[in-house]
């Protein structure tokens, strides 16, 4: 795929922010934080969508705000979307997944984040977690078929809500 000057040094900036400010994260294995992000990113074709997707957590995560991704040059358009994929405390799951649903980018950053999620490589079988993994592999599979546009938005809400956390 080629890229265009300025959205390559879109990237490089996103990924470079995303590196200082995952500093020193681990996932649940030991491995860095930022392996997950470029993953992601990775699996992301639209420009917007790899600097979204590899800012996608930073939100959540970090100390960060959308302020201080704009005054490192991530553009309204992308902190607006990284701010869709923020999944915020006292929203429901099923409530975030809906109102990312109407932004195409968010949907195929998040699409790539389930992905990557659910890959079997990186799914470990834990004796202590068996129900919570079942469950967050059901929601994670549920809001895939979702956002591809297999499950009507009343089909997903009633699945979803039926899931045990």
């Amino acid at each position: 795929m080629l890229f265009r000057q300025e959205d390559a040094q879109a990237i490089e900036n996103a990924l470079g922010l995303a590196v200082r400010m995952h500093q020193g994260q681990r996932d649940a294995d030991g491995a860095p934080y930022i392996l997950h992000l470029v993953r992601v990113m990775m699996r992301c074709k639209d420009p917007h969508a790899k600097q979204a997707a590899v800012l996608h957590d930073i939100l959540e995560d970090t100390s960060a705000t959308s302020e201080d991704l704009l005054a490192n040059g991530i553009s309204p358009e992308v902190v607006q979307t990284v701010e869709r994929l923020t999944h915020l405390p006292g929203v429901s799951y099923g409530h975030y997944i809906e109102s990312l649903s109407c932004d195409p980018i968010a949907v195929e950053v998040k699409l790539a984040d389930l992905e990557d999620n659910y890959s079997i490589a990186r799914v470990k079988y834990r004796e202590d977690h068996r129900a919570h993994d079942a469950s967050r592999l059901e929601r994670y599979i549920l809001t895939h078929r979702f956002l591809i546009g297999d499950l009507e938005l009343d089909q997903y809400r009633s699945l979803i809500g039926q899931i045990k956390r």
